[in-house]
C-alpha cells in the first residue's frame, strides 16, 4: 500500500507564524506611533524656526523684540500646531522665546497639548531644547 503524502502545514507550525506576526507587531506599532508623533512635532519645529528670521530682522531694525508673534508671523497655527506665541523679555532687550504648543485633538496622544519652546538672547543663536515634548519626538538638534 502506497504511502499518502502530506499536504499543507501543522497545527504547530500554523501557531509559530501566528506567534512570529504577533511579536512583531508588538514592535511595529509603538515604533510607528512614536515616528507619527515625531513627524507631527516637525510642525511645531517647522513653524517655530520659520519665525526666527523675520524676529531678527524686526529685533535689528527695531532694537527690540515684537509685542505678539503675529507681528512678524503670517500664520501662527497650523495642522497640528495650536499657536505659536512669544515669551520672555518682549519689547525689551533680553531673552525672548517662541513657544509652538501642540494641538488637544488630532495629534498623537504622547504629545497632546505639549510645546516646544525656542529662546534667544541676540536673536542670532537659538535653543530648541525649551519645552515639556519628550526628547525622543524632537529633532535631534533639540534633545
Amino acid at each position: 500500500m502506497p504511502t499518502q503524502l502530506q499536504k499543507g502545514f501543522t497545527l504547530i507550525e500554523l501557531m509559530i507564524v501566528v506567534a512570529i506576526i504577533g511579536i512583531l507587531a508588538a514592535v511595529a506599532i509603538p515604533a510607528y506611533q512614536d515616528y507619527i508623533a515625531r513627524s507631527q512635532v516637525s510642525e511645531a519645529v517647522s513653524l517655530s524656526t520659520g519665525a526666527k528670521t523675520p524676529i531678527s530682522e524686526y529685533y535689528n531694525e527695531k532694537g527690540i523684540w515684537p509685542a505678539a508673534a503675529t507681528d512678524v508671523i503670517s500664520n501662527p497655527s497650523g495642522k497640528y500646531v495650536s499657536y505659536i506665541t512669544l515669551g520672555g523679555a518682549v519689547t525689551t532687550v533680553g531673552t525672548i522665546s517662541i513657544e509652538a504648543r501642540m494641538k488637544d485633538t488630532t495629534v498623537n496622544t504622547a504629545i497632546t497639548g505639549g510645546t516646544l519652546v525656542i529662546i534667544t538672547s541676540d536673536a542670532k543663536s537659538f535653543s530648541c531644547t525649551g519645552g515639556n515634548l519628550a526628547s525622543r519626538f524632537r529633532p535631534s538638534a533639540c534633545r
